[in-house]
């Protein structure tokens, strides 16, 4: 059978990369400045196509995906005609409800949309009204050529500094724990931005890997995708027994969980003072994500729910 033709967004990147993997032609929506560079290097891979917001109307798609409020919300009625509105339709879900935790409505109030969720936990969390669901748990390859070596004596946090100065990801932990610990903040593991404003993959993964664990400091986040790249590549992984957390890590074994600050820690500097202990919680890390997060699941879960909202089989 054919490939089916995708309609989507830019967003978020490294799920794009990821998703491109399956066997179809992705058309994303991208704003002027990356067409202006024709094909953008975030963009990567033969099936994935840059396509302008005016050029969408006139094309021919088998399905839409959306992945933000804005997109189901606004731009499909702002770029789409009628008919593609018709299409088979699937939201995805990348985060929890950020206004309340536990009874925010999901802004999609149609069951002809499927509403596909990253995490178990998110579905759990939002109120999906009357919609059909879907979890697809994150689905990860490791960065080639990089394996994990922790010679550095410091823990890696993901984030920006704006990010890291609220409560909900944890920017007072990361300043409180930071003054006894040392910790070092960058970006995501398979994004790191040039000084063209373009994304290199798999650069940043080689100055992660150095770091002795990655510490997931968000409070109220459901899972980042990040923490799962570095498991791939063999990295510790210590942070809060809070979201989807609480069942991907596994207390020394892949790494540690846990609500104490104080413990939390600990074993911090257990890491920190036995780089070998670090390494073996990295191998047990990697097992668990490659178990778990393995790119043969993630892909037949997609190809699946494609079958389902659109009749086809891949």
């Amino acid at each position: 059978m054919s490939p089916l033709r995708i309609l989507t967004w830019q967003t978020p990147d490294s799920y794009l990369y990821y998703l491109s993997q399956l066997p179809h032609q992705f058309h994303v929506i991208t704003d002027a400045a990356q067409l202006r560079g024709q094909r953008s290097r975030r963009l990567n891979g033969d099936n994935v196509h840059p396509l302008s917001a005016e050029q969408a109307r006139h094309e021919q798609f088998d399905c839409i995906l959306f992945q933000q409020p804005c997109q189901y919300l606004e731009e499909q009625y702002l770029y789409l005609n009628a008919a593609q509105r018709q299409l088979p339709r699937i939201y995805l879900e990348h985060s929890s409800p950020g206004e309340h935790p536990t009874d925010m409505r999901h802004p999609v109030d149609d069951p002809s949309v499927l509403l596909v969720h990253v995490t178990a936990f998110n579905e759990l969390m939002w109120d999906n009204g009357r919609q059909a669901t879907r979890v697809i748990e994150y689905g990860a390859m490791p960065a080639p050529d990089v394996q994990y070596s922790g010679e550095r004596p410091c823990g890696l946090v993901l984030g920006h500094p704006r990010e890291q100065q609220g409560r909900r990801l944890g920017g007072d932990i990361y300043r409180r724990l930071g003054n006894s610990v040392p910790l070092e903040w960058t970006g995501t593991m398979t994004e790191v931005p040039s000084g063209d404003g373009e994304s290199i993959r798999h650069q940043l993964p080689v100055l992660a890997a150095q770091c002795r664990f990655l510490f997931h400091s968000d409070r109220y986040n459901s899972l980042n995708l990040a923490v799962i790249e570095a498991m791939m590549i063999g990295m510790p992984i210590i942070g809060l027994a809070t979201g989807e957390m609480a069942s991907v890590i596994q207390n020394g074994v892949s790494g540690y969980v846990d609500t104490n600050l104080q413990r939390l820690e600990t074993h911090m500097q257990e890491l920190l003072d036995d780089p070998h202990y670090a390494y073996a919680l990295g191998r047990g890390a990697q097992r668990r994500a490659r178990e778990r997060f393995g790119m043969h699941r993630f892909l037949a879960d997609w190809c699946a729910v494609l079958k389902l909202v659109t009749g086809k089989a891949a």
